[in-house]
Order: structure tokens, then sequence, then C-alpha cells
């Protein structure tokens, strides 16, 4: 079998309020205007195709949000988004690989995050076989091309892929192409269904 996990809120926290309460502290903006403002419009997802760099990303983010930062301040923010690794996912993508399943991870991610995770949380890519990562691929789930790519490369029919992820359009698309997939809706979805 082939087990395709997401990364945000699957193996490791994130919440986006977090990155909000930086910006809000660093720009003097109240926190309950930028979180109206906070859309995952445009920008944000043509930087996780990797189609924009991450100072231009910046730089329109902020003006889309209405704040004055630099780009050290607003990479400050957006890194503050990872709350903690799930052990108990990684442990479970161990012991899948152990059993001879692959064992791969799909995110829609961008090259900001890229230079934090890796460092924080190497546990990560050591319990996977391969790292899917949108900003790489020029791709972004939901498009079935981004699955459509996995199943491809790692060779193996929808019928046996099992997706794990937390949004509902992802899981969605996912469903529509004939994967297993999963809707995490909270920490304990994973080792439930692994039980």
């Amino acid at each position: 079998m082939l087990y395709i996990f997401d990364l945000g809120n699957v193996i490791v926290d994130i919440d986006f309020k977090r990155v909000l309460g930086v910006w809000s502290k660093l720009s003097s903006v109240p926190l309950a205007t930028l979180t109206e403002r906070f859309t995952m419009g445009d920008i944000f997802q043509q930087h996780e195709r990797g189609e924009i760099s991450d100072e231009d990303f910046a730089r329109r983010f902020s003006d889309e949000m209405g704040l004055s930062l630099s780009f050290e301040q607003f990479a400050t923010g957006w890194q503050a988004i990872f709350v903690g690794l799930r052990p108990e996912v990684i442990e479970i993508m161990k012991k899948l690989r152990e059993e001879g399943h692959r064992v791969v991870v799909l995110s829609n991610t961008n090259r900001l995050h890229c230079d934090y995770w890796p460092q924080h949380y190497p546990e990560v890519a050591a319990a996977a076989d391969h790292m899917y990562l949108s900003q790489d691929l020029g791709m972004r789930k939901p498009d079935a091309d981004i699955y459509h790519h996995v199943l491809n490369n790692e060779n193996h029919p929808p019928e046996q892929a099992v997706f794990f992820d937390d949004v509902a359009a992802n899981i969605e698309a996912a469903k529509a192409l004939g994967i297993n997939a999963v809707h995490v809706t909270d920490k304990t979805v994973i080792p439930a269904y692994f039980s």
C-alpha cells in the first residue's frame, strides 16, 4: 500500500493565529483586523506553487493585509505557524515502512516554511520514503494533477493508496480519483484508523 500524509495538522500541528499574533505585535495592526483580512487567495497559492519568490510574496501579502513589515519581520511571523510535532503519527509512519509499505508526504507548502520545518522537525523526512512539496512540483492540492503525479511516481493505482489530510476539499479531490481518503479533523483520527 501507499500511505500519503499531509504535513500541517496531520504530522505537525500548525496555527495561523500564531502568525497573525506576531505580525500584529510587530506592526501594531490589531489582531482582529488581521484576522478579518487573512485569506489564502491567489498570492498565497502562487507562492505554494513556487511561482513567486519569498520576497515578492512577503511584499504582496503584506500589501494585501495592510502591514508594514520588513522581510525579516514577515518571515519571523510566517515561521510562527508551527506548534509542534505529532510523535504518534511519526511512529505510525515508521511502523508502516517497517511493514514494507510506501510512506510519503504530500504538502502544500512554500520555500519560507521549508527553510524552517526540516531543521526543527527532521523526524518528518526521516519517517518518509519521499517528500512531495507543492512549491517543488509547481502544483498544489486539491488540483488533480498533483495526486496523479504522486500515484504515477510511486507506481501505485489509486485504490492502493490511503491519503490523510485536514482540508475537506483535498479529501474530496482525492476521493474523486479513487484514492482512499481520510479527513483528519483532530489528533485522534490517524491513531484510531490504525488501531
